[in-house]
């Protein structure tokens, strides 16, 4: 029988040669919290799984120790056959079918991605709700003029039609609607393989890859991340964005060597992307996508000291226009700190990202923030969080 979470802890912490009054210190919580869990009184959040496995470095056993229980051997992962339906159910017909109107113009052409980066602007500093509606209302009309054009132009109408349609999944997704953010996201894969565009194709597996890790499903991040790498020609960006998020499954996983190299692999690809593409970039807007997302997984590795450091240097090169993204890792810059003991530093932080949140009503950044309260919570008689934790709660509450 495999040994419980308790046993593993006791056995390593005694191999680190610490009390367990030392350890709890080490990870900001009570020695008699922490006892209960070495003597599987208590079964072990994921926070205090991933800081004792990151302060003992156990390379991930202690995380895998505490999913045990709730796994029950139910690995949710979605395989490619899954993300294709009928091309006949999502309205795909082919390029080379149906009478034709005018052919549309080169300015047609650039209004209507013009009209989509328009779109995807607001989407930086303003509720999903505000563009779920808009962007199927142009993905619909972009697609249909796809089915009435025949050769370059139509295969061209299609491919945007297909990341107008990924990115509608993925406002679906911040407005907490998971079932049409997948719906959108498979729609956007088979347009693209219609219109031969690989790059859409396997990054819909990096989107499904994003929902699995906000469910904290550390082994079905991985896989879907690694078939996006494994499906095709896709382009050298979208096979970084799909090493980053393998390595952010990895860190979930509490694997550091795993993660490592999967942020290597990705390093190394995004030196050769092209930055003036045909088509609208997939994928964050962030000035630097990895480092950020390095300052996430060492968080969930346990290394909060030194995600708080990544995160003060990567955030304060995101434009203050990116409310989004300085939301959702500002967040995460505030819940490492609270994780490393610094809660003063930590509500200063949040104090900044609250108006922020505020304004672009995201799903997984309140996600986040309700974990930051959580953690808050232990300190609730420190005058820092009693002077911030009103206006978090608001935040959570209203919606």
């Amino acid at each position: 029988m495999a040994a419980t979470f308790g046993e593993l802890l006791r056995r390593h912490r005694i191999a680190a040669g610490l009390s367990m009054g030392q350890l709890a210190k080490l990870i900001h919580y009570s020695k008699g919290y922490l006892s209960k869990i070495e003597n599987d009184l208590k079964p072990p959040t994921p926070t205090v799984a991933r800081l004792c496995d990151g302060v003992l470095e156990v390379g991930g056993l202690l995380v895998e120790a505490a999913m045990r229980p709730a796994s029950s051997g139910r690995r949710h992962v979605l395989v490619a056959g899954t993300m294709l339906g009928a091309s006949t159910m999502l309205g795909v017909a082919p390029l080379g079918g149906g009478g034709a109107r005018s052919v549309p113009d080169e300015m047609v052409l650039a209004g209507m991605r013009t009209s989509f980066e328009t779109l995807q602007g607001l989407g930086l500093r303003t509720s999903p709700l505000v563009l779920v509606e808009p962007l199927k209302a142009l993905q619909h009309t972009v697609h249909g003029m796809a089915r009435e054009n025949t050769g370059p132009v139509g295969t061209r109408l299609l491919r945007l039609a297909a990341r107008i349609a990924e990115y509608t999944g993925w406002m679906c997704q911040e407005a907490g609607d998971e079932p049409n953010a997948l719906w959108w996201t498979r729609h956007a894969s088979e347009l693209s393989r219609a219109a031969g565009d690989p790059d859409i194709a396997a990054y819909a597996f990096v989107r499904e890859a994003g929902l699995a890790l906000y469910r904290q499903d550390a082994a079905s991040t991985i896989s879907l991340a690694q078939q996006a790498q494994w499906i095709g020609s896709a382009g050298s960006r979208v096979l970084a964005l799909a090493a980053r998020r393998e390595a952010q499954g990895h860190a979930l996983a509490g694997d550091r060597y795993g993660t490592e190299s999967a942020f290597d692999r990705a390093a190394n690809l995004m030196e050769a992307v092209d930055p003036d593409g045909p088509y609208p970039a997939l994928g964050s807007s962030a000035p630097d996508p990895l480092e950020l997302a390095k300052g996430w997984s060492l968080s969930d590795l346990g290394l909060n000291e030194e995600a708080a450091a990544v995160l003060d240097r990567q955030l304060a090169l995101v434009p203050a226009t990116s409310r989004r993204s300085r939301a959702r890792f500002g967040t995460r810059r505030a819940l490492a700190y609270a994780l490393s003991g610094e809660v003063d530093e930590s509500c200063r932080t949040l104090a900044s990202v609250l108006d922020d949140a505020a304004q672009v009503d995201s799903a997984t950044v309140r996600t986040d923030l309700r974990q930051l309260a959580r953690t808050l919570g232990r300190w609730h008689n420190h005058g820092a969080v009693q002077e911030v934790y009103p206006d978090l709660k608001r935040l959570l509450t209203h919606r």
